[in-house]
């Protein structure tokens, strides 16, 4: 199904909502808190657990860098060949990069650079997003990988928020918002309005998971919205790759055939944006 889904208006609607997002948070802030980088600990190059062997591309591999000031892991999904173009993926609320990284594997055999970082802020999305924008910055001066002028964010959930504020960092030519989340003042759509590069929503049905689909109102702000798609019968964990039982346990079971509309949906879009634009 492609179409657009307006947010609640009345005062009964917006505070279900809130309670619904609220439980959601709740239970997720409980069962898939991942563990913390700890200041002094080394982190030394590893292989992503459970990426898979790929033989389109070499294995993925983790680094420490500094985002906004703070250490954190970053992983790095580096193509067979030389990319000039990348994707950053960004996982949501409590969880980890570990969530992305399906879509950074997918992405690398396609033939594209992929980071997924873990955000190394709990809650608020103006610091991540400062967080994504050094992201961005180092991506394109080939801190981490040979250096990428063009890139696209992709986030998922509170990432979804997170990857939208930063999108209007410079290299940026494109946003993905995977089910995302707005805060109930509408930083997002504020955002939204004035964003500069083409976007895609990817989205679920309402659900408490997406706080009753708090972000359908970017659609009709975005001013070069190209596609906003709400696939029938999805749920948030959908959107991750790979997802867990946490997930499941706060949103439900995600559905294989539908991860993988969503990845090849992103996969497009992508491609799109990088490998026929150059």
């Amino acid at each position: 199904m492609i179409g657009e889904r307006g947010a609640p208006t009345s005062l009964a609607n917006a505070k279900r909502r809130a309670r619904g997002a609220l439980l959601a948070a709740v239970v997720c802030l409980m069962a898939c808190a991942g563990p913390k980088v700890p200041q002094d600990s080394a982190i030394p190059t590893s292989p992503v657990s459970g990426a898979g062997n790929s033989m389109a591309a070499p294995a993925p591999r983790t680094v420490e860098t500094v985002l906004d000031g703070k250490r954190t892991r970053v992983d790095v999904f580096s193509p067979l060949g030389r990319s000039d173009s990348a994707v950053i993926l960004v996982h949501g609320f409590t969880r980890t990069r570990a969530t992305m990284s399906g879509h950074g594997q997918m992405l690398a055999q396609a033939g594209l650079l992929a980071i997924a970082p873990d955000l190394p802020y709990l809650v608020d999305s103006r610091d991540n997003a400062r967080a994504l924008a050094d992201l961005v910055a180092q991506v394109r001066e080939g801190r981490l990988a040979p250096a990428a002028e063009r890139i696209v964010l992709v986030g998922f959930s509170a990432g979804g928020l997170a990857a939208l504020l930063a999108a209007g960092s410079p290299g940026v030519v494109g946003y993905i918002g995977l089910d995302p989340f707005d805060r109930p003042s509408g930083i997002g759509r504020e955002f939204a309005a004035r964003l500069a590069v083409p976007a895609v929503l990817l989205r679920a049905p309402p659900s408490a998971c997406n706080a009753y689909s708090i972000a359908a109102p970017w659609a009709q702000a975005l001013p070069r919205l190209e596609l906003d798609r709400v696939f029938d019968g999805a749920r948030h964990c959908d959107f991750e790759s790979p997802s867990d039982w946490l997930c499941r346990l706060a949103c439900g079971a995600p559905d294989p055939d539908r991860q993988a509309a969503i990845a090849a949906e992103i996969l497009r879009v992508v491609r799109g944006w990088l490998l026929t634009q150059q």
